[in-house]
């Protein structure tokens, strides 16, 4: 009697893959969109979400509002907010149905390995969005406000009249921007996890790490230290971590070996 192995009892042609993929794309892409309509019915209480850390930053002697120039502008933003709302929130989905395509096609030992970076991934993501919101925004708009004069200082006063579609851009970009970073962990033990860098070789790359923090942080945040530094530090702490993930890997791949 012929035994076979897990993979080959659920071989599926590849037009059934291609039509399970397409399936699969088809519910991301649908639960995209109601995200979307969702996000767009509350797109005035998001809008108050994003521009909060803003208004708190500002005093009576600001203006304390934000203009649009063009007639569709101020339409077009919310939309915007809209769709980056329906994004940030289906995210998880887009990551489920991904590993609901991967996993059949797993060993029960190589979903054990790959589950915790599926769950890790939008967690990471998230945290990264609220260290935006909740750190570097409300450190990094007063100093940019702080540029503001009056008329005794400049002859003419210099005041803020930020364009909405402009601020939400920003707001969007820093936000997706350290949402990325803070997917290095996932990236690097995936990277070790495949035998491409070890934990020793990232240890011994930490000035260059430290380097590429700063000069990453420097493009995405604005141009003051402390924003950059509310980026670097977390991306070298997130640096470390991996290599700390890195190694009880590979203990626990070693400890497996030898129990065979």
């Amino acid at each position: 009697m012929t035994i076979k192995a897990p993979l080959e009892e659920e071989t599926m042609p590849l037009s059934d893959h291609l039509v399970e993929l397409r399936s699969r794309l088809i519910w991301v892409i649908g639960a995209m969109i109601i995200g979307m309509l969702v996000s767009f019915v509350f797109v005035e209480e998001i809008y108050g979400f994003l521009i909060k850390p803003l208004a708190q930053s500002m005093t009576q002697n600001d203006t304390n509002r934000l203009i649009y120039t063009g007639l569709t502008e101020a339409f077009f933003t919310y939309l915007k907010v809209a769709f980056f709302a329906g994004l940030f929130l289906t995210f998880p989905i887009l990551l489920i149905q991904i590993w609901m395509f991967v996993a059949p096609g797993l060993y029960k030992n190589e979903k054990k390995v790959f589950f915790p970076f599926l769950v890790a991934t939008p967690a990471l993501f998230f945290l990264g969005g609220a260290c935006v919101y909740y750190l570097v925004l409300p450190m990094a708009w007063p100093f940019f406000l702080s540029f503001q004069s009056d008329a005794q200082s400049t002859i003419l006063p210099i005041q803020l009249e930020a364009r909405v579609s402009e601020y939400l851009d920003l707001i969007m970009t820093l936000i997706f921007a350290f949402g990325l970073c803070f997917e290095l962990p996932v990236l690097l033990t995936l990277l070790g996890r495949a035998g491409l860098v070890t934990a020793g070789w990232l240890a011994s790359k930490r000035k260059f790490a430290l380097i590429i923090a700063f000069i990453v942080a420097a493009f995405l945040t604005p141009p003051d230290v402390i924003s950059q530094f509310l980026l670097a530090v977390p991306i070298l702490a997130l640096y470390e971590l991996s290599i700390l993930l890195i190694r009880l890997s590979s203990s626990d791949g070693g400890t497996q070996e030898a129990s065979k």
